[in-house]
């Protein structure tokens, strides 16, 4: 027996998830949706598929590759995009032999695919249909070929009535997620994470009750207050954010200091900035996809959201290239520290030197949340500003200021600045 895979869904239903990749790729709890369908055919003892696909063709089979991971051997064939199956089992037939089992490799089954093979051996006919209680048609076993009676697997597919000429079996515990829309794949990640979808599996390990941690990730127990939360590989959470209710945290993730997730889905190469907090959402990049009404928002300042994979100064670079630049202008200032002196002493022999206090950039934090850091900075007692403001250098390097950007205010400025409800 072999397998045939429909991967060849466009994704309109799912944009802008899909502008990067098909749906067969999306991550769930670590793993592209495919490879979940590879493991549950593995699981069956089948080792041979042919798998339909259309966008982002390349990709997938560059990921997949030929299924010698699994065990598998795996050939491809290209459609159109969304195909009608029936015209791709045609085009396949020097290929297929014995008995067929026909699938969409785009949607999460929540199946024994075993336990379907056993239930359809002891019905009679050239086809028998699988599918879980209350759902629509999702499997296909069939001994004639692939000839006919495919048109329950194509997509885009409404739930119809099955054909009373074949016979259905109802698979017990089975849960299908058709990846319909972008609540419904952030609904497969959190119940994938929560183990709703049976014969589903997670990479990693467990670290703590309901936490699942995969390879090279850092992440305090203690950040998952209540729920159940799957972090994936090359993450960085922070001791002190929190997760609550289901979360799900794809690979290389960075969640910085006091963030908050909550029942979200956080996607591949994605930054959270401090005190963000993130409800009922699919964070991709830069991008907060709110699940609930569809809504797709752009954040424009990356210290809040950003997409790792477009480095630059104003990310996680920017504060050392300051600081860097701070000591290399301190060295070179080095010989004016003394005419700055120099004029200070004549200026006002004494008090020479004067402190003031700014706020600066760094961010401190108490209970009411975050604030900037108020420091000490000092001025030479002179009017020549390329003198006076010399010893700001050091506030540079120290990382309270930064070379580029506005005037620093006083406390007292920055208050008088303020509305009542922000102090």
């Amino acid at each position: 027996m072999q397998a045939l895979i429909f991967a060849d869904r466009l994704g309109r239903e799912l944009e802008p998830l899909t502008d990067r990749t098909c749906v067969a790729l999306l991550p769930v709890v670590g793993k592209p949706v495919l490879e979940h369908v590879l493991e549950a055919l593995v699981a069956a003892g089948l080792r041979r598929a042919v798998v339909a696909i259309s966008p982002f063709a390349g990709e997938l089979r560059a990921m997949i590759g030929d299924g010698s991971r699994w065990g598998m051997r795996l050939d491809y064939v290209l459609t159109r995009g969304e195909e009608h199956p029936d015209a791709v089992v045609e085009r396949c037939q020097p290929r297929l032999d014995g008995e067929l089992l026909a699938l969409r490799g785009d949607v999460l089954h929540g199946a024994r695919l075993a336990e379907f093979l056993r239930l359809a051996d002891a019905v009679a006919g050239p086809m028998v249909y699988g599918r879980a209680s209350g759902a629509p048609v999702s499997l296909s076993l069939h001994r004639a070929g692939g000839r006919g009676g495919l048109e329950l697997l194509r997509w885009p597919g409404a739930p119809t009535a099955v054909p009373p000429v074949w016979p259905v079996v109802e698979l017990p515990g089975a849960a299908l997620n058709r990846l319909e829309s972008l609540r419904a794949y952030h609904r497969a990640n959190l119940d994938a994470a929560a183990g709703r979808l049976p014969e589903l599996l997670a990479p990693g390990r467990q670290v703590a009750l309901g936490l699942t941690v995969g390879l090279h990730s850092r992440i305090s127990p203690r950040s998952l207050r209540q729920g159940v939360a799957f972090v994936g590989r090359h993450c960085r959470i922070e001791a002190s954010a929190e997760f609550h209710g289901e979360v799900v945290v794809a690979d290389r993730v960075i969640v910085d200091r006091l963030a908050t997730l909550r029942d979200s889905v956080v996607l591949s190469d994605t930054y959270i900035g401090e005190l963000v907090e993130v409800r009922n959402a699919i964070v991709r990049g830069n991008q907060l996809l709110r699940v609930d009404s569809g809504t797709v928002l752009s954040v424009a300042e990356t210290f809040l959201l950003a997409d790792l994979r477009e480095v630059t100064l104003s990310g996680t670079l920017a504060e050392p290239f300051n600081r860097l630049l701070g000591v290399i202008l301190l060295g070179l200032s080095l010989p004016l520290w003394p005419l700055a002196l120099a004029a200070a002493l004549t200026a006002n022999p004494r008090q020479p030197l004067r402190e003031t206090r700014l706020r600066g950039n760094r961010l401190e934090f108490d209970e009411f949340g975050a604030r900037r850091r108020v420091f000490s900075a000092w001025e030479w007692a002179t009017s020549i500003p390329v003198l006076r403001y010399l010893p700001r250098l050091l506030a540079v390097v120290s990382g309270d200021l930064r070379l580029v950007g506005t005037e620093p205010l006083t406390p007292e400025q920055a208050d008088s600045r303020s509305e009542e409800w922000e102090r």
